[in-house]
């Protein structure tokens, strides 16, 4: 029989207010979305990046979500979603409180240790798509500092401006429905920023292609963050029974399958050749262009967002990548800046202009007509200037995070690299995992244990 702790009875165990419905499914959502990371996007770095980097990869992304657990929980959750300290941030406060834990969350029939969770998930991934811009270039002791420093200057932020009721954006009615603002755009922008400090740090031969010279995209990865989505934008309106989470999920799985449809066939037009690599980031640009609109647009605008993700992203990375002298400059190892700021961004600005207002009020549980309309509906209505209204608002949105991100990231690498080199040395470039960790991936038995090599470099990522 079990036991209920003296200071706990059974009713506070399993109050009315809690639906155990909603609750599994937000817990299920929770994994899918954790399950992305790990093993997700550390068998889909450890497949692209050369066997050099495969152990460095995978540890840059078990590093961030470990310690974006920690700090999470310790402190980054309440300054995300709890009391207000400024219009875009909350207090700093720990989540370990058993009183806390059992309470009801802010929104949702569920208690706050499972929304603790929930919001974790998507924090530490986050963390982890800023990693694709750094991966074979960025001293792992500097990515250990670069983590919880962001997390608490830059993801809180975000994340309390737009997903928090107190927060300004929030306020104003700007849409995000799982992420593409505080997720997307931020990591893009922020991996970017981080790669253009990295880069020039030190001059070394210039960046590498978007298409390294040898490489192996894991499908079975891809694969998987497709899936993982299901859970990533069917988690967000916190109720299971809410008709915005099964159109929510259509719409994810219509928009990201039209999108490797168009990246294939352009790849098919222009390089007449279609590679897993390619289809990939057809895979990742629809699911990241649908996630600020999954629940709140018909399956029509899905197509249509669909067709622009796999192509806009597409162009920007394939063709202007090898023109515009920033882009050539700056080594952002996976194209981040391309698949998650481009296609999040668009995102952004397309929901505001295909939102459709009773969708987006079921999802938000309000009757407001003045808010929450895409432009398009609001002139079909003879509501223009509530659409214009919602698109202007969209639009600051995204301005604010690109800002925010640039700032903040830049003063995190500038405050980092005078404690610890932010780059690696071209010594240990070369080397790769053998330099770094002591120890390479795919070896032989026998063969992946620290070598005699690992000696010549000291802690921080110089020859001795």
């Amino acid at each position: 029989m079990s036991q209920f702790p003296q200071n706990l009875l059974p009713d506070e165990a399993s109050p009315e207010w809690m639906n155990k419905g909603d609750n599994a499914w937000q817990m299920t959502a929770a994994a899918l979305v954790g399950l992305q990371s790990v093993p997700g996007l550390v068998i889909l770095y450890g497949g692209i990046v050369k066997k050099k980097w495969a152990v460095n990869s995978a540890f840059m992304a078990l590093y961030a979500f470990a310690s974006v657990l920690v700090c999470w929980v310790t402190w980054a959750y309440r300054m995300s979603f709890g009391d207000k300290m400024l219009p875009f941030w909350g207090f700093p406060n720990t989540t370990l409180d058993q009183k806390f834990l059992f309470e009801k969350a802010f929104l949702g029939s569920f208690p706050n240790s499972t929304m603790v969770f929930f919001q974790f998930v998507f924090a530490a991934i986050t963390l982890i798509l800023i990693a694709g811009a750094l991966l074979g270039r960025m001293n792992f002791y500097a990515w250990m500092m670069f983590v919880p420093l962001w997390l608490t200057f830059s993801y809180t932020v975000s994340a309390f401006s737009v997903w928090s009721p107190e927060g300004w954006l929030a306020k104003m009615g700007v849409i995000d429905f799982a992420g593409g603002y505080v997720i997307h755009v931020a990591s893009g922008v922020a991996g970017f920023t981080a790669a253009y400090w990295v880069r020039w740090t030190k001059v070394d031969k210039g960046p590498r292609s978007i298409f390294p010279e040898q490489h192996y995209v894991n499908a079975n990865s891809a694969a998987l963050l497709w899936m993982g989505w299901t859970g990533f934008n069917g988690g967000a309106p916190f109720l299971s029974q809410r008709p915005t989470l099964r159109v929510g999920v259509l719409n994810t799985h219509i928009c990201t399958a039209t999108s490797l449809l168009t990246w294939l066939t352009l790849d098919i037009i222009v390089f007449k050749k279609p590679t897993v690599f390619g289809v990939t980031q057809g895979i990742i640009t629809g699911l990241v262009c649908i996630t600020p609109a999954a629940g709140v647009v018909q399956g029509w605008a899905a197509i249509i967002m669909g067709l622009l993700s796999g192509s806009i992203p597409w162009f920007t990375m394939m063709i202007l990548q090898k023109k515009l002298p920033i882009l050539k400059k700056v080594d952002d190892t996976l194209g981040v800046l391309h698949t998650h700021a481009v296609a999040g961004i668009l995102g952004g600005v397309l929901t505001g202009l295909l939102a459709e207002p009773k969708l987006a009020r079921l999802f938000y549980l309000v009757d407001d007509w003045q808010h929450y309309i895409g432009l398009f509906y609001g002139l079909q209505s003879g509501r223009a200037r509530a659409g214009a209204r919602q698109l202007g608002v969209q639009l600051l949105g995204i301005v604010f995070v690109v800002l925010w991100n640039i700032l903040i990231t830049s003063l995190i690498c500038v405050v980092i690299k005078l404690v610890v080199p932010l780059r690696l040395s071209d010594e240990i470039i070369e080397k790769g995992d053998e330099s770094v960790h002591g120890e390479e991936a795919y070896a032989l038995y026998g063969d992946g244990e620290r070598h005699e090599s690992y000696k010549q470099f000291n802690a921080y990522g110089f020859a001795a």
